[in-house]
């Protein structure tokens, strides 16, 4: 898998979340058919699912205080702190296949994840 550069606003050295080309250009035509420049993608962990945590995904115009930024060409990704702490240097991918087209988060700090790949767990 093809991975862009990530940059970050946060001072601290992070690893950060890095997006495919696959989920730049999607992202991209998804921000560009809402019409807001402004959209950036929200990760969100919550704890729940079969494994104990679980990923949400939602498009957001503002960065709260306590978010990092993640910018790959051209596409931003907003992760509040919390969060950050179980998916940092994950890599989000979009992918197509005859199951249908979703996005998945290659997560190093997962230990284990559920059939369907929607929860994980750390432990």
């Amino acid at each position: 898998m093809n991975e862009a550069t990530t940059t970050t606003n946060d001072p601290v050295t992070l690893t950060g979340i890095g997006l495919s080309e696959s989920a730049v250009k999607q992202l991209s035509n998804l921000i560009e058919a809402d019409g807001n420049d402004a959209q950036m993608l929200r990760i969100t962990v919550n704890g729940g699912g079969c494994s104990g945590f679980t990923y949400s995904f939602d498009f957001d115009d503002t960065a709260n205080d306590d978010d990092r930024t993640f910018e790959t060409d051209g596409v931003k990704v907003i992760v509040d702190t919390a969060s950050l702490e179980f998916i940092d240097g994950a890599v989000l991918n979009f992918v197509e296949s005859l199951g249908g087209t979703h996005f998945t988060l290659e997560n190093p700090n997962a230990t284990s994840s559920c059939g369907c790949g929607s929860s994980f767990s750390v432990y």
